[in-house]
């Protein structure tokens, strides 16, 4: 089954990868293309637009052909030519490179530490208490198979449950806008909420957290931003222009005073023109990337890797960690 999915999407590949990418003028040494397609997302910021506002990533400018609904969606985007970089959770990198998707991941965007993390919370007068309390409750969570999924079948492993008990463990996609609500209302008995619709959450009271997933696995990055090989391979000056600029973005971040990100974020959504509400990026703490300027480790695809090999979505051996990433673009750490 596997390797039909992968038969399949490498023939999808094949003939919608050829128009990738605006072209520029061949120009020796500079870019060989001075625009990126790419999808954004209601009331945040991306590092590309950070990057392309702090001036890091001219002459190169970036193109907007929508907000992506997931990072599933946003990488299969990029693999497909529809845009030409997108990012998502690590572990949905992994399956699409085993789907036969030409993908490389060149800098992370994403993760969690003690500011920005995935908490999993319950009501105060729940039963619940660990995870054995959670066999045939029902988890509130943004999508299948992505962050939300892999860490708590992290913790239920960790917690003692057999497969088959896991298995009784009932996820529920949530839109995360009404996953606070569900949980209030009883429509399930476990909420994985983070970043505003988490500190809204806390500060209206009657919730307490179950676990954390800082709590499994320390901070770390759990996403990276993918370009096509064939992207790569065509456009070598680009793809350094825009993953240095990218890096340098995201250290930004991790240096400046909380207040001058806020400020940044709200200047950059208040000129592009889209009609949002900017109150999101006010609670905005940390990036929570894990390494200085997004650099890739290869752990941060192993975690995933082994639970996509237990779950039975990847063979033993599928894919291998060194073979996801590259850091050779990233000024912070080549390899």
């Amino acid at each position: 089954m596997i390797r039909t999915r992968r038969v399949l999407l490498s023939a999808l590949l094949a003939g919608s990868l050829a128009g990738c990418g605006a072209q520029a003028a061949s120009r020796p040494g500079g870019p060989e293309t001075l625009e990126l397609r790419y999808q954004g997302s209601v009331g945040a910021v991306t590092f590309p637009e950070l990057a392309e506002h702090l001036g890091y990533l001219a002459p190169v400018k970036l193109k907007w052909v929508g907000n992506t609904i997931s990072g599933p969606q946003d990488i299969q985007s990029a693999a497909t030519g529809q845009t030409d970089f997108g990012g998502a959770f690590n572990g949905a990198i992994a399956k699409l490179a085993a789907a036969g998707a030409p993908i490389k991941a060149v800098i992370g965007y994403y993760g969690s530490d003690a500011d920005s993390y995935v908490g999993y919370f319950v009501t105060e007068d729940s039963p619940i208490k660990g995870p054995r309390d959670l066999i045939g409750k029902k988890i509130g969570v943004n999508t299948l198979g992505a962050h939300l999924e892999a860490a708590l079948k992290e913790y239920l492993k960790r917690g003692g449950l057999t497969p088959e008990e896991i298995k009784q463990v009932e996820l529920v996609v949530v839109p995360p806008v009404n996953t606070e609500q569900a949980l209030r209302q009883g429509q399930i008995d476990v909420a994985a909420l983070n970043g505003i619709l988490r500190d809204k959450a806390l500060e209206r009271g009657g919730l307490r957290p179950l676990f954390k997933d800082i709590d499994l696995f320390g901070p770390f990055t759990a996403g990276s931003v993918v370009l096509t090989e064939k992207f790569i391979a065509d456009n070598p000056q680009t793809t350094r222009k825009f993953v240095e600029a990218f890096a340098k973005a995201v250290e930004w971040t991790q240096t400046r005073p909380r207040e001058e990100v806020v400020a940044a974020y709200k200047k950059i959504i208040a000129g592009r023109g889209r009609n949002e509400d900017d109150t999101t990026v006010t609670y905005w703490k940390s990036s929570g990337v894990a390494n200085r300027g997004g650099v890739i480790d290869a752990g941060e695809f192993r975690t995933w890797i082994g639970w996509l090999e237990r779950e039975g979505e990847l063979e033993p051996g599928q894919v291998k960690a060194e073979d996801l990433f590259t850091n050779a673009y990233n000024p912070f750490g080549g390899k």
